[in-house]
């Protein structure tokens, strides 16, 4: 699937209208969807509880809050990819703060360019994250098949008297003849002991 054919849910955290304006100008619909906006960081904080975002955009600082906390709090409790704006005098001790947990930083004022390569940025690094996602997860599959492939293998040893070796080779047989996959000969096996 084409990096184009992605859509994805952004926060808007911002009070500035003319910058509200300016950025959902550059967040189309087909690319960028749903787009909330929020102007403090107290409504964004109920707005991620509510439901999850790829990305979130703070435009800092805020009526309650300078906005750092929580662009920290949402990178690192959420799958969200961060982007802080902050004043350009304010950038260097920002970034400094912020960038090991992950935040992207910008200084304003700023511009459609390098807030679409900054969008474009974001998409990249939420692709990037969907993929060690992906990974994790079939790591974890492959934990539990490992883990239920041993239980089973235990319940040959102890119910049938085979060795670790001949349960090992049971189950590997019994899954290549009957065109199964391990796991689903150690679920059966776990579920005829305990019947």
């Amino acid at each position: 699937m084409s990096l184009r054919e992605h859509v994805y849910s952004v926060l808007l955290v911002s009070s500035s209208e003319k910058m509200n304006v300016s950025l959902t100008s550059l967040l189309p619909d087909r690319i960028y969807y749903p787009l909330t906006v929020v102007s403090s960081v107290s409504e964004a904080q109920r707005k991620i509880n509510e439901q999850s975002y790829d990305f979130v955009i703070v435009n800092a600082p805020l009526p309650d809050d300078f906005g750092r906390k929580f662009a920290i709090d949402v990178t690192t409790d959420n799958d969200a990819v961060t982007v802080l704006i902050v004043k350009n005098e304010l950038y260097d001790e920002t970034y400094d703060k912020v960038a090991e947990y992950g935040v992207l930083t910008i200084s304003k004022p700023t511009n459609a360019v390098m807030m679409k390569q900054t969008l474009d940025y974001m998409r990249a690094t939420r692709e990037r994250l969907y993929r060690m996602q992906k990974k994790t997860v079939s790591l974890e599959d492959k934990m539990t098949e490992i883990r239920l492939v041993n239980k089973a293998k235990w319940v040959l040893i102890e119910n049938r008297g085979y060795s670790e070796e001949q349960a090992h080779k049971y189950i590997e047989k019994t899954a290549m003849d009957l065109g199964l996959t391990r796991r689903e000969v150690a679920q059966t096996i776990l579920q005829s002991a305990r019947s």
